[in-house]
């Protein structure tokens, strides 16, 4: 049985979570902590741009700002992901072990099927997507938005996305980060990540529901993040022979936070890198 850190650091703001995440995964790679699985959730509601992600068609800045939106951008690839009523996780450990013995799509695939069990145990059986790429020939909202298509590994549910997730890798530990979104309003997606044709958007909103999936739309008996988050942290134990130790980010750990918040993610020239700040 593996000894890992489980840390739950509760509501907070997108740049403190993404500078926490990235101070962890060194903390991994330097061997001052064991593997780590982190939960978190986001106030106020985020939207996180891919790493390479640039351009004024990624993001709608004054649209975030009306919702009270945040935005930062990830140190993971990926496209747009909005952030509000979901469970996110962080997973964190070294590579080349007995959990994670391959490479990028071994890793992806191991906490897919924890993903996949978490989900089954609300009664929603789905299905991990083949699919190596994102689907390529969209525009607009549908081109830059994360939930719009399955890349490898991600859950799929009555033809839609229900799962989201990012790697970054360093040379002897990786972090995957994701979520399962329980709820979506699609109007409002649409609306912070839509910066092309203003036309006709009832029926894009339509259409981008159509592609989008959440916990909540398809169960009988809604669910809250707190029952998914502590089943989620049973399927990793169960499936993945884990014992946890409920921590708290230590004292090195929370200062690279705060230096990688100055640094880069509370910087808006690092975030919106080539996305008009007006």
């Amino acid at each position: 049985m593996q000894e890992w850190r489980l840390i739950n650091c509760g509501e907070q703001d997108g740049a403190w979570n993404m500078a926490l995440d990235e101070a962890l995964l060194h903390s991994v790679e330097n061997g001052t902590s064991p593997p780590i699985l982190r939960l978190y959730r986001w106030r106020p509601a985020t939207v996180t741009l891919g790493y390479f992600q640039q351009g004024s068609d990624v993001v709608n800045l004054s649209a975030c700002r009306e919702f009270g939106y945040s935005v930062v951008r990830r140190f993971t690839g990926g496209r747009a992901v909005l952030h509000d009523s979901e469970v996110t996780y962080a997973v964190i450990s070294s590579e080349q072990n007995d959990t994670f013995p391959g490479g990028v799509a071994q890793n992806y695939h191991v906490i897919a099927l924890v993903l996949q069990a978490t989900l089954a145990e609300f009664g929603l059986q789905t299905t991990i997507s083949s699919s190596r790429k994102e689907r390529a020939k969209a525009s607009g909202v549908e081109r830059s938005a994360c939930f719009t298509a399955p890349a490898l590994s991600e859950l799929v549910y009555n033809g839609q996305k229900m799962t989201g997730s990012a790697q970054k890798r360093l040379s002897t530990a990786f972090l995957q980060h994701g979520s399962i979104p329980i709820n979506v309003d699609p109007e409002r997606l649409y609306h912070a990540l839509n910066t092309g044709d203003l036309s006709d958007i009832n029926r894009r909103i339509e259409r981008l529901a159509g592609r989008v999936g959440w916990m909540n739309r398809w169960l009988d008996q809604a669910v809250d993040i707190d029952s998914v988050e502590q089943c989620l942290i049973a399927q990793f134990k169960r499936l993945l022979n884990l014992n946890f130790t409920v921590d708290l980010p230590t004292a090195e750990e929370r200062a690279l936070t705060t230096r990688l918040l100055q640094e880069k993610y509370a910087n808006p020239d690092w975030t919106l890198r080539g996305i008009p700040s007006a």
